[in-house]
């Protein structure tokens, strides 16, 4: 998946999650997601390659590093809680739909219970 499409699979995705919005507080070169207020994904291009920042537990981020070469520590961001996406063979759109929702979700565990918009452990479960 070139960088184009990382972003736009991220982009679409994330769009389609209860109570995300864009907003651009660093200018219009930063695509920020947030729910209620919250980061969960960044975009940008600003060091010439796509990227998507993502959220992401500590250990999970470091398999996710380990296994593909495309992730590495968040851009700009916490090394250990934070992951960057650039396009490359080893991710796929599936791949980046799942870490966005799971950064989204870590988001809305943070929040209190009346503030989140879904029920992070319930949320995208089958029935």
């Amino acid at each position: 998946m070139d960088g184009e499409a990382l972003q736009k699979t991220a982009a679409d995705h994330a769009e389609g999650l209860p109570g995300a919005g864009l907003e651009h507080p660093f200018g219009p070169e930063w695509e920020v997601y947030k729910v209620r207020g919250k980061v969960f994904m960044l975009m940008t291009q600003v060091t010439g390659e796509r990227m998507v920042i993502l959220k992401s537990a500590p250990d999970e981020a470091a398999a996710l590093r380990h296994e593909h070469t495309e992730i590495t520590p968040g851009y700009h961001m916490n090394k250990k809680h934070w992951i960057t996406l650039q396009g490359g063979n080893t991710i796929d759109g599936t791949l980046v739909k799942e870490l966005v929702t799971d950064s989204y979700l870590r988001v809305v565990r943070g929040l209190p219970k009346s503030q989140q918009p879904v029920d992070p452990h319930a949320y995208g479960l089958r029935t």
